[in-house]
């Protein structure tokens, strides 16, 4: 093993290590290795940024401003409008919102299919009575499967393409994964809307109300002058009772007090610790008179009662919030926005509201002024969580934009154009059509991503130069030695799917990408059908809320632990090994 091969290891060996323990961002800790790399000189200066402009990394770029494109246009919402419906049984909803949400995917970034659909499952979910956690599972599941079927649906499959470019001279075009994603999909599918959904760990709470659903961590301060001065907190057991509110403690000069807050007697400033739904928070507050966290927050209650609205979102991977705090962010002084509560589930909040560093999949209770809901929620970058009815586009511009997108995926898929231009095309044409508007073509894109691919792009480009993909693939070789093709292919599957479901997939792909185009030469066999087993595995991550972005979004809105995924997740997996190693063997034979 040579110098250069021992640090590019050690660099992703670090890499990996940390992704796992998720105290950094994984694009500081992708472009952090990359510097490593450049300094360490096993990364040429030169070559540094060649990620950045890559066709892989524009493709992904475009592809997160398209989907937002038929978002704001009304297309997708004119299809789930259409289909959805609360009145229908679990099975039949889940099947219905799976297909959807499966077909949405191939054709739009998955992460984009979810972020739009999670809001009308959890409304028809309230509607019908049920808990969300019955169905949002299903549904990140189907997102994911849709996803294997096209060139766009998924990273993964974009990252394949351009290395196929690079190492065989040609990518893999629009629709070359369908015969094995595709089919692998529609396997997945099917098991998720017959089976899948019914090993979801029972609920007591199958059949509650909406607001029984979601129960935020919150704070009501004692204000100077209230009746409650000189109480014990217990004295305000009975009241909390009534309004259906739990309290769980005392905060007094910042400090937070549990069981021994029961006897304490209350004084101005003082912040009594709750848990209870937006409701039950706000009966209780009026009838005793409490006050929000500080005066800015009371603020906003002083407005006209038609001027401000409680909002349900949840913080996603490329939000501002995300590992930062609502103090840190400024978001009452900048956006005038109230954090009333936090909804974590699993683990206890130690520390005040505004102080409390969030993260991913955490559910937020904001107190937002009326007119500004739209901004604030884009500003922050969270998902909320109930359909807010707002008007996206003139609904004259939905089949403009449905038209311009079908007529850039039909031109790439016939070789007349381009991936990266005939999207970027579409993006120019939304932007004048004013279907996304020019303030906004930004902040569609998830930069985190961006940053990661960049990264990692000149880290597997270097550790294939000096040998490091031959040696791994090697040893993969070596381990199968003497055994049928198939079970080369399907040993390379689950390694690729073991590593997406605690990694980051786009990592995750390029490091087996390379790796099984040189198990495919050590072999002398076609690298296509190696190549295909990666793309397929990579997407594959149903067995933890961290190994893809989906999961970790329905983590709080579905009360979810971690421990829930795997037990629809693992027949899932064995699944599409099952359907997906034939499949590749017949369409894209050795």
């Amino acid at each position: 093993m040579t110098t250069d091969q021992i640090i590019l290891f050690t660099l992703f060996g670090a890499v990996f290590g940390l992704l796992l323990w998720g105290r950094f961002r994984y694009d500081i800790v992708a472009f952090g290795a990359l510097m490593a790399g450049v300094v360490l000189g096993v990364v040429p200066t030169e070559n540094a940024f060649d990620g950045f402009g890559h066709p892989a990394t524009l493709i992904v770029a475009l592809v997160l401003v398209v989907s937002a494109g038929l978002v704001r246009s009304g297309a997708v919402m004119l299809i789930t409008r259409t289909l959805v419906d609360s009145s229908r049984s679990l099975g039949a909803h889940i099947s219905i919102m799976g297909a959807v949400g499966g077909v949405l995917s191939a054709f739009m970034n998955n992460v984009a299919a979810l972020a739009l659909l999670m809001p009308v499952d959890i409304q028809t979910a309230r509607k019908a009575g049920r808990a969300p956690g019955l169905s949002l599972m299903p549904l990140s599941f189907a997102t994911i499967l849709g996803g294997m079927a096209t060139l766009i649906g998924t990273p993964p499959n974009i990252i394949i393409a351009s290395i196929r470019q690079e190492s065989l001279g040609a990518p893999f075009k629009m629709f070359d994964f369908a015969p094995v994603g595709g089919l692998a999909a529609i396997a997945g599918l099917i098991f998720v809307a017959l089976i899948g959904w019914r090993l979801i760990p029972a609920r007591e709470d199958a059949m509650i109300e909406p607001e029984d659903i979601a129960e935020y961590i919150a704070e009501l301060t004692v204000p100077e002058g209230n009746k409650q001065i000189g109480k014990r907190l217990a004295e305000l057991q009975e009241e909390a009772h009534q309004a259906d509110v739990a309290i769980l403690g005392l905060m007094r000069d910042g400090k937070r007090r549990y069981g021994t807050a029961r006897n304490v007697v209350l004084q101005a400033g003082d912040a009594i610790v709750l848990e209870a739904t937006p409701d039950a928070l706000d009966e209780f507050r009026s009838t005793l008179n409490l006050a929000l966290a500080d005066s800015d927050r009371e603020d906003l209650l002083l407005a006209d009662g038609d001027g401000v609205e409680i909002v349900e979102v949840v913080v996603t991977e490329a939000s501002r919030l995300n590992g930062r705090t609502a103090q840190a962010v400024g978001l009452s002084w900048r956006q005038r926005t109230v954090l009333l509560g936090l909804s974590r589930q699993g683990r206890k909040i130690t520390s005040q509201l505004r102080t409390t560093e969030l993260k991913p999949g955490d559910i937020l209770l904001l107190l937002v002024p009326r007119d500004t809901v739209a901004h604030v929620t884009d500003w922050l970058g969270v998902l909320p969580l109930a359909d807010r009815g707002l008007a996206v586009t003139q609904d004259s511009k939905t089949w403009l934009a449905i038209g311009m997108f079908a007529g850039a995926v039909a031109a790439a898929s016939f070789g007349l154009i381009y991936l990266p231009i005939a999207l970027g095309l579409v993006v120019v044409g939304y932007v004048l059509a004013k279907i996304v508007p020019l303030s906004e073509l930004y902040t569609h894109i998830e930069w985190p991503v961006i940053v990661l691919l960049g990264s990692m792009i000149p880290l597997g480009a270097a550790l294939e130069t000096s040998g490091g993909t031959e040696l791994i693939a090697g040893a993969l070789v070596g381990l199968t030695e003497g055994l049928p093709a198939w079970v080369v292919l399907t040993v390379l599957m689950v390694v690729t799917m073991s590593l997406s479901d605690v990694l980051n997939n786009t990592a995750t792909t390029i490091v087996a990408a390379p790796v099984g185009i040189q198990m495919a030469q050590t072999l002398e066999v076609s690298p296509d059908p190696f190549l295909m087993a990666v793309a397929v595995a990579a997407s594959s991550a149903f067995l933890t809320p961290i190994g893809h972005k989906n999961n970790t979004l329905i983590l709080g809105p579905g009360g979810y632990s971690f421990g829930d995924y795997w037990r629809m997740g693992l027949p899932l997996e064995i699944i599409v090994v099952a359907v997906s190693i034939p499949a590749i063997l017949v369409f894209w034979p050795l």
